[in-house]
């Protein structure tokens, strides 16, 4: 591994660790990374880019627990479907044309900013009444689905989780990050694991570019709490803006690394 090649990886990894954390859909920029720069297999690439995420959400959440924000007991009770959700995920083979897959994924992300700034005070103050509210069947259903998906791609789980921590358990953004990430830790070493045992995990590079990651989730946990919903509102923003400018060709920030 070249040095241009480590300063890449880590420098993808702390960009990755501050979207993720705070929005959502951090992984293109390390699979692509992982695949054009790096040369990895598609499947690898996703295998490895699970190391960096696991050691991101560990240092998030327990940043988000020290400035005590995170709700571990409904945050628990949410992300046990997500686990079985996700090990179901990671084995699943599915056959679904990419580019139909990847406009849906926009249009829920635009719908998604449309709800951000239609709806400020949903995203901002929460809503009590549902955060006192026990997990129900529905809840868990859903979160089972979510956790499919995170198991098998896992690129966008971060507003999946979102939309449904704030409009269906009622907290604001900043708290719904913190279960967010609290649900990620605890399937992605499921889903780990199951690359692991089918041999699609390049550990060198998992563990470089979990340097990074580390680092930009730590960042970002603290300006969360520092700056306030209305800070995380504007990140997500912007980062939903970018993703869907990718997806719909208007840029083509994945094409920069591919090798001519």
């Amino acid at each position: 591994m070249t040095y241009i090649e480590i300063i890449a990886l880590i420098t993808a990894g702390i960009a990755v660790g501050f979207i993720n954390t705070l929005a959502g859909g951090g992984s293109i920029i390390s699979l692509s990374v992982l695949m054009y720069l790096m040369g990895l297999p598609a499947g690898i690439a996703n295998g490895t880019n699970r190391i960096a995420i696991t050691l991101q959400t560990f240092t998030a959440v327990s940043n988000f627990k020290k400035q005590e924000i995170l709700d571990w007991r409904k945050g628990i009770k949410l992300g046990i479907p997500a686990v079985i959700g996700s090990i179901v995920g990671a084995f699943i083979a599915v056959d679904i044309d990419e580019k139909i897959f990847e406009k849906s994924m926009a249009v829920i992300m635009i719908l998604m900013l449309g709800f951000i700034f239609y709806k400020p005070s949903i995203w901002l103050k929460g809503k009590q009444s549902l955060i006192d509210q026990k997990v129900g069947p529905w809840q868990m259903i859903i979160f089972f689905f979510i956790g499919i998906y995170g198991g098998f791609i896992h690129v966008g789980i971060g507003y999946l989780l979102l939309i449904a921590i704030v409009m269906g358990a009622g907290y604001d953004l900043v708290k719904a990050n913190a279960i967010k990430v609290l649900i990620v830790l605890m399937y992605v070493p499921f889903s780990l694991a199951v690359y692991i045992y089918n041999d699609q995990v390049n550990y060198l590079y998992g563990f470089v570019l979990a340097i990074g990651n580390v680092f930009g989730a730590y960042i970002a946990s603290k300006f969360a709490v520092e700056k306030g919903a209305g800070f995380v509102r504007w990140v997500i923003a912007v980062v939903v803006l970018l993703t869907a400018l990718q997806i719909f060709g208007v840029v083509d920030f994945q094409g920069l690394l591919k090798h001519e």
